[in-house]
């Protein structure tokens, strides 16, 4: 199946950010996880996930100058986002992601990765089915002009160190990107998705 099609079945089953926020929390409710594997750490990832958002969501600010660039926006574009519950550089990122796409009026969907595979096959990190993975969808939704993603800029370089230096992250290191992400307040990931709407 060409990727244009893969995009359009996709787009089938979609979630807003509201709802998404709202199937988050019932996870958490039920004591479960989204994704293909239901297990007690990505359930706990979930409901720390939860809270993570719950605070992002009323924490996060866009700057001045570049609430001003996203109101003058005009490109006809939409958000697709891959994502699961449990992922914790997700739910740093994605109240900033949807803070720009309202801000600039651009529709955010969002789908779960392991119900869409061959779509997240197509966008892998370093052959990995790394998420969140953003894509920047052309007005037919069906063309990519763009895609972000899993973590911010800064993000990136971190890991990649890390796995260089020890070959695999460690349940330290994920603290440290945690702490990083807190500290960062969204700001990474708001100069980021900037650049890239600069350059559509």
């Amino acid at each position: 199946m060409e990727l244009e099609q893969i995009i359009e079945k996709s787009l089938q089953n979609t979630l807003s950010y509201q709802q998404y926020r709202a199937f988050v929390e019932a996870h958490v409710v039920n004591g479960t996880n989204s994704g293909a594997e239901v297990t007690p750490a990505l359930t706990e990832y979930t409901k720390l996930n939860h809270q993570r958002m719950k605070r992002l969501d009323k924490t996060m600010k866009l700057e001045p100058e570049i609430q001003d660039f996203l109101n003058r926006f005009d490109k006809k574009i939409s958000f697709l986002i891959i994502t699961e519950s449990w992922c914790g550089d997700a739910a740093q990122t994605m109240p900033m992601i949807n803070k720009v796409g309202m801000a600039a009026g651009i529709d955010l969907k969002i789908v779960l990765r392991d119900e869409n595979l061959e779509l997240m096959d197509h966008f892998l990190t370093n052959g990995s089915r790394s998420i969140a993975k953003l894509l920047v969808l052309d007005a037919s939704h069906t063309k990519v002009l763009s895609q972000w993603g899993p973590r911010p800029s800064k993000a990136t370089i971190l890991v990649a160190q890390e796995k260089a230096l020890k070959g695999e992250l460690s349940a330290e290191f994920k603290q440290e990107l945690q702490n990083w992400y807190n500290e960062d307040k969204g700001k990474n990931t708001e100069n980021d998705l900037m650049q890239l709407l600069e350059a559509l």
